[in-house]
Formats: structure tokens, C-alpha cells, sequence
């Protein structure tokens, strides 16, 4: 089955979605199941796939790794055994020449995807550059197009905007440092709300959202974070009253000695 699909006003017949027939199998004996691929070994099973498909092909042209000519439809391929950051810059460099220019790269054996595949998409869009991947088989090579260089949309998030806005506007103060470890402990603005309401259930003993809300410079945070208890600091005493539980004296006392400035801002305006 034929499929046909419109890339910058020209008509790339080999541009099909593997799932719709996009395979040429090429016999290549029995291989290894470790094998060092080079780039050379991307260009046979390229060459024949868009050769398949009526184009004219050239290698090594002004620098470009691999040309396919169709009447006067032109693609540049770039060929590589891995994507990098000099790979995405070549490829922005040929969109001067064409605008339908993908980068090539291998897919091993047991890989369905490349790592990151999502991001790097994401990426390649913005970039209106396509995705071609090689992946090579125990007996054969097959050659799926799985992204095409189209125009792209830049479409603005303002729901993530907003939320970025609330984070910063809910926070006390900003006791994270930037560039560390996605391992180590963020102090978001729902943490350091948690935190005021831990302080003033030990300061005050059992009470309800109503009786914290005169002291919480969040009002309207402290009913669901006393429900929610993500952190576990917090028991129900009873239908609409809460107290402080041994977890969370002992999470106080060690942000006591971690966020020293934090606890301080807090102490002073718990009554």
C-alpha cells in the first residue's frame, strides 16, 4: 500500500510510517549480536530503500551525507551512529539548502526506541527536522521513517505558565539552589506550607483548619494539605481536628538544622 504524504509543498512518496508498509529487508547474513556499526553502514540500506521509491541518489556531496533527488524534490539525509549535539547542528545548517532534511541513525537489535525518543522528538520538531531510524536485525536491515521536517507551530503553555506563577508566588522565600541532583530534596512551596502548619500544631497543640487559618499566610492551603497528609506529619483526631504526630516533630527538628532561615521566617509568626 501506497502512501503519499505533503512536506513543504513536495510529494515524498518514501516517507511512509513503518506500520503502513515502510520496510525493505535486506539480506545480510547471519550477524553477531554486538556489532559495531559505522556510519557507512546506514547508506546501503538507505540507498535502496529510497532507490525503491524512484529517487536518484547521491553521496558525499558538498558535505552532504546523502542526497536523494526526485524531479525537483530534494532531501538531505545525515548520517551518524548516534544523535549529538554537532548532529543537530549539521542538520540545522542543510535546512539552508532544503527544507526536507532528517537525520539518520542506527536502532540496535531488542531497542524499540531511541533513549530520550520523546524529548528528542520534541526537539527535532522544533527544529523541522526528520527522524529516520536503521535498525539492524539478525538477518535484515529495515528502514523506518518515524518523523517528518514540517512546518513548525509554536504553541505557548499558559496553563504551565500559570503554574510556574503560583509556585513562585507560594513560596515564603527560595531556599533551593539551582542544578542540583534531581535526587536531592526540593522545599516547593507546598512543602514549606506543610512545614508552617506542622510548626503551629506543635506550638498550639490539636486544632482545626479554622483555628490555623488566622495564623497561615495561605488560608486556602491548609484544609487540603491537613486532608491529603502527603508527607505524613499529620493524625485526625477527630471530625474537623488535627494534631502533629511524631514523624512530623522529628521533620521539624531536622529543618531546624537544614533550613535554618526557613524555620526562622516561620517562628515569627506563630503566636
Amino acid at each position: 500500500m501506497k502512501s503519499t504524504t505533503q512536506v513543504y509543498g513536495m510529494t515524498l512518496d518514501f516517507i511512509w510510517p513503518y506500520w503502513e508498509g515502510s520496510e525493505v529487508c535486506l539480506r545480510q547474513g547471519k550477524r553477531k549480536k554486538r556489532m559495531l556499526i559505522k556510519e557507512s553502514d546506514l547508506y546501503d540500506p538507505l540507498k535502496t530503500y529510497l532507490e525503491h521509491q524512484g529517487y536518484t541518489i547521491g553521496a558525499e556531496i558538498q558535505d552532504c551525507d546523502l542526497i536523494a533527488i526526485k524531479a525537483d524534490e530534494m532531501i538531505i539525509i545525515e548520517l551518524k551512529t548516534r544523535v549529538s549535539v554537532d548532529l543537530l547542528i549539521q542538520a540545522a545548517r542543510r535546512k539552508d539548502i532544503s527544507d526536507a532534511v532528517y537525520i539518520a541513525v542506527p536502532l540496535p537489535v531488542g531497542k524499540k526506541d531511541l533513549p530520550k525518543s520523546r524529548g528528542l522528538k520534541n526537539l527535532l520538531r522544533k527544529l523541522e527536522v526528520g527522524l529516520i531510524l536503521v535498525r539492524f536485525m539478525k538477518t535484515k536491515t529495515r528502514v523506518d521513517v518515524v518523523l517528518h521536517p514540517r512546518p513548525y507551530e509554536k504553541r505557548m503553555r499558559p496553563g504551565k505558565q500559570a503554574s510556574i506563577l503560583r509556585e513562585v508566588d507560594g513560596r515564603y522565600g527560595e531556599f533551593n539552589k539551582g542544578g542540583i541532583p534531581s535526587t536531592e530534596e526540593r522545599i516547593t512551596a507546598y512543602k514549606q506550607e506543610a512545614i508552617r502548619i506542622a510548626l503551629l500544631l506543635r506550638e498550639k497543640g490539636d486544632s482545626s483548619p479554622k483555628d490555623l487559618r488566622s495564623c497561615s499566610a495561605r488560608p486556602d492551603k491548609i484544609q487540603a494539605i491537613l486532608a491529603q497528609n502527603h508527607y505524613g506529619w499529620f493524625d485526625r483526631v477527630s471530625r474537623g481536628l488535627y494534631r502533629i504526630n511524631p514523624a512530623g516533630c522529628e521533620a521539624l527538628d531536622r529543618y531546624e538544622d537544614l533550613q535554618p532561615d526557613l524555620m526562622a521566617i516561620f517562628r515569627e509568626h506563630v503566636s
